[in-house]
């Protein structure tokens, strides 16, 4: 089967910050995790280019907007990379097969009859490049999300017949229940439709950083839509000399941050319908990062570096962090106080010092070489079903649930280690058969837990696993591998602060 992935693209005018980040590593726990499942994944991120704020914000460094994306496009692959994601391509909506394909589609929206062409006179945010209805826009005519005043535009445009979709939206929430997720976003979406559904401007006359219409090259078309598009866009030219999209399309998931929901999940449905594509299977949104009471953002200023905390503690130490202390879907306070606590009593302590001794018990009572015994019974029972579990949860992408239940197996081991005492045994040879029981055991479990945790933990789970001589990243069962492989200590994978 094919697993097709996507984080938002992430508007150029900026630095990547924690935000574009926490997207960018959830998409990755996910396509990791289908890869060890052995499903055929394709891991899409990438800049959104065009637009107002672009052409602004490259006019106030004295630059052509194309030098200012360019730069940016090499700031957040540097991101991505930083975060060790494993996407297939990173896209650019100024790479010329998007133009070319964005064009071919907005062309057949307007073949099929749902574009015209009108005036509109209306509220809009620059930095969100988006027009505001009434229910968005905050005390004194201000932007919501930024706290800006909004601008009173009026221009000539070519529209997006959106309100001929109230119909076929409110019929696909209700047949797809589980298509938007957390649900309570899924309301909020449904909320917005049943509220009444505008037309919305598809090009904007009073700027020119962006994709020409092809009927009206004096127009550009409007942000949102040629950045929606590139879900779809991308498939066509990722692959030089290969066109993806019947193999991957539709999207398994888009993850995307909640102050792009409006247009993920009512504005992009809807103009695949009316372009005659099929919509998207799921789309997660998950909240905001907070530190104090105000969502990450690069203009708001209140932005936590990503590369420094990964400088510092490793890309392994801020994935973790991200998916153990925010609930994925909801709104989350991080701190870094928060982060050098879990690193230290989690990290650390649970799981770094766990492979740290189950690997130099082995290697001290039987000399690296994992002991031929069967599996305690007493472990069985905990570990029963847990690639099952993880899986049918990050099937829903619920990727914290997913890590609780691995982390109860974490702290189940630790105390197995307590409970059986192995340097106790190891003092009578009389208890020689429970000592290789017991450490087969430890190995066994770790094996295990650490496949589970590489979607998380790449870079110190191949280190771990390498130690353990398992060269499958494929999930496995407890008590599927048999005794007698060697194994190799290791230094500590989180060293103490």
């Amino acid at each position: 089967m094919s697993f097709y992935v996507t984080t938002p693209i992430f508007y150029g005018n900026g630095d990547p910050h924690l935000g574009h980040a926490y997207s960018t590593m959830a998409a990755d726990i996910l396509a990791r995790h289908m890869r060890q499942r052995g499903e055929d994944v394709f891991f899409l991120t990438g800049t959104d280019e065009h637009g107002e704020p672009i052409a602004q914000a490259a006019e106030k460094q004295g630059v052509t907007p194309q030098e200012l994306v360019d730069r940016s496009a090499d700031r957040f692959r540097d991101m991505v990379g930083k975060v060790n994601a494993t996407n297939d391509f990173f896209i650019r909506t100024t790479d010329a097969g998007h133009i070319e394909r964005v064009q071919a589609v907005v062309d057949r929206v307007k073949e099929n009859g749902f574009v015209y062409e009108g005036t509109y006179v209306g509220w809009y945010c620059p930095r969100c490049a988006d027009f505001k209805n009434e229910s968005e826009i905050g005390p004194g005519d201000t932007c919501l999300i930024h706290e800006i005043p909004l601008d009173r535009e009026e221009e000539q445009n070519w529209f997006f017949k959106l309100s001929a979709f109230q119909d076929d939206l409110e019929k696909m929430y209700e047949e797809n229940p589980g298509m938007i997720q957390p649900d309570f976003r899924r309301n909020e979406a449904l909320s917005f439709i049943r509220s009444g559904l505008r037309d919305v401007s598809l090009s904007r006359s009073q700027i020119s950083w962006g994709i020409p219409l092809s009927w009206d090259p004096e127009q550009v078309m409007y942000v949102w839509f040629d950045a929606l598009l590139n879900y779809y866009t991308a498939l066509g030219y990722a692959r030089e000399g290969e066109d993806l999209t019947d193999g991957y399309w539709p999207a398994s998931w888009h993850v995307i941050a909640k102050d792009i929901l409006k247009f993920h999940t009512v504005y992009w449905p809807a103009f695949l319908m009316a372009a005659g594509i099929e919509v998207p299977q799921r789309i997660f949104i998950h909240g905001y990062l907070l530190m104090g009471d105000k969502k990450m953002s690069k203009s708001l200023g209140n932005v936590l570096d990503p590369f420094e905390v990964i400088e510092k503690f490793g890309a392994d130490a801020l994935r973790f962090y991200c998916f153990r202390e925010v609930s994925f879907g909801q709104d989350g306070s991080i701190s870094t106080e928060g982060f050098e606590s879990r690193y230290e009593s989690e990290l650390a302590n649970d799981f770094g010092n766990l492979a740290s001794r189950s690997l130099a018990m082995i290697s001290r009572y039987r000399d690296g070489l994992v002991p031929e015994a069967k599996p305690d019974p007493v472990l069985a029972a905990d570990f029963e079903g847990i690639s099952e579990r993880v899986s049918a949860l990050l099937d829903e992408a619920q990727i914290g649930q997913a890590l609780e239940e691995i982390w109860v197996l974490v702290r189940r081991l630790n105390r197995y280690v307590e409970e059986s005492q192995p340097w106790v045994l190891a003092k009578d040879d009389g208890d020689a058969g429970r000592l290789d029981q017991v450490l087969y055991s430890l190995s066994e479990g770790l094996r295990v837990i650490t496949l589970l945790l590489h979607p998380y933990l790449p870079n110190s789970t191949d280190v771990l696993l390498e130690a353990l001589g398992e060269e499958d990243l494929a999930l496995a069962a407890y008590g599927s591998r048999a005794g007698g492989t060697k194994v190799e200590k290791i230094n500590p994978l989180f060293p103490k602060l």
